[in-house]
C-alpha cells in the first residue's frame, strides 16, 4: 500500500509543469522559484519604469524572456542587463517592445493617467510608488494593464480610459486580484 502511494506521490511530482521545466534545463524547482522573485524584483527597480511601460516575463529553466512595452529604449536594455546578471539565468529573450514615440501619443498618456488615477474611486491606485494599472498608449490604441482590487475597479478604469478623446481603440487587460 504504501508503495503505492509513494509512486503515485512521485508521478505526481513528475508530472508538475515547473519540475519537468526544471529538469530539462537542471535547474531545481526552487531554483527557478529564486529566479522568478528576482526577475520580478529587478524589473520592478528599474529607475525609469513608470506607469506608461509594461514589464513582463516568463522563466523557462534557466532562460528568462522579457515581454511587454516600452516607451524608452533603454529601459528595453536595461531590462535585459539586469536580468542577465541574475545568478541562475544563462540565456535572456528580450522581446519587449519598443513603443514608437509620438506626440499625440504623449499627449494621450498625460490625458488619460489624469482620467484615471485623478478619478477619486481611482486615486487609491496612484498611492506608491509604482502604480498598478498600467497605460500603454501605440498610434492611439490603448491597452490597460495590471492589477486592481475589484471588477468595479476593472470597470471604471477602462470607461475613464474610453471617456478620453483621441483614442481610438481601449483594451481593458486589467486583472482582478485574489483576495
Amino acid at each position: 500500500m504504501k508503495s503505492r502511494w509513494l509512486l503515485s506521490a512521485v508521478a505526481m511530482l513528475l508530472l508538475t509543469p515547473s519540475f519537468l521545466a526544471a529538469q530539462q534545463n537542471n535547474v531545481s524547482p526552487r531554483s527557478l522559484e529564486r529566479i522568478q522573485k528576482e526577475v520580478r524584483h529587478e524589473l520592478v527597480m528599474l529607475p525609469y519604469l513608470d506607469v506608461f511601460d509594461n514589464l513582463a516575463f516568463k522563466v523557462d529553466g534557466s532562460t528568462v524572456t522579457l515581454l511587454g512595452q516600452v516607451t524608452r529604449p533603454t529601459l528595453k536594455s536595461d531590462a535585459e542587463n539586469v536580468v542577465k546578471k541574475i545568478e541562475g539565468v544563462e540565456k535572456v529573450d528580450n522581446q519587449i517592445e519598443v513603443l514608437p514615440p509620438s506626440p499625440m501619443d504623449d499627449q494621450l498618456r498625460r490625458r488619460l493617467y489624469r482620467a484615471i488615477y485623478g478619478y477619486p474611486n481611482l486615486q487609491k491606485y496612484a498611492l506608491g510608488v509604482q502604480q498598478p494599472i498600467r497605460i500603454i498608449v501605440k498610434n492611439g490604441n490603448v491597452t490597460l494593464e495590471g492589477v486592481v482590487d475589484n471588477e468595479g475597479d476593472k470597470n471604471v478604469a477602462g470607461i475613464r480610459a474610453k471617456g478620453v478623446s483621441g483614442i481610438f481603440t481601449v483594451t481593458n487587460n486589467l486583472q482582478v486580484a485574489k483576495s
